[in-house]
């Protein structure tokens, strides 16, 4: 991998260029910079999350979704190269299938609301939809391995899955819920 920083004030970005693991230079303002600048704040959204009290299992869930990020951005930061796995996009499959089934099936929309952690894990699940697109919008203009599309693909499911969950989480035993969309569509046809 690319030499690791010792020093955090380079200067050597003043010109709007920053360097790439292999030792190139790109604009700032490169499509693969930007999909690099996503994946950051998804991840550094996601430590924000990780700030609320939540079930270890989600816990410990999130923070292997934070590693697997930074090899993530490693992988972006160095072209050509691969450090996220296609077994990483499985683990997610599985994640989803088990909080998933642990959930009342969805009958009307929801508002990205509800609980602090539901509400932060909704952010984090923008976030990765846009660093989906940027990832999609690089892969438009230079070759790309499928497993980061995919990963980011599978993650912002997940993120949604685990605001249900995190709705519901209370350890001192009141369960909540998801806020539901009143749609004046909906309304009426149930009136009729």
């Amino acid at each position: 991998m690319g030499q690791r920083l010792t020093q955090i004030a380079t200067r050597t970005g003043d010109n709007g260029t920053t360097g790439l693991g292999d030792n190139t230079r790109v604009s700032k303002n490169s499509l693969r910079v930007h999909a690099m600048g996503d994946v950051d704040e998804l991840n550094s959204n996601i430590g924000v999350l990780l700030c609320e009290d939540m079930p270890q299992s989600v816990r410990t869930l999130l923070v292997d979704i934070q590693h697997e990020l930074f090899n993530l951005g490693g992988e972006l930061s160095i072209p050509g190269y691969e450090l996220l796995k296609a077994e990483a996009v499985l683990a997610l499959d599985a994640a989803l299938d088990e909080h998933n089934a642990a959930l009342p099936k969805l009958q009307e929309f929801i508002l990205p609301a509800g609980s602090r952690a539901a509400s932060l894990a909704h952010v984090c699940r923008t976030v990765a939809r846009r660093a989906e697109r940027a990832l999609v919008a690089l892969g438009n203009e230079e070759a790309l391995k499928d497993t980061p599309r995919q990963y980011l693909n599978r993650l912002s499911d997940l993120l949604f899955v685990l605001a249900r969950v995190l709705n519901r989480y209370n350890p001192n035993g009141s369960v909540g819920d998801d806020v539901y969309w009143k749609s004046e569509r909906l309304a009426q046809s149930v009136a009729e």
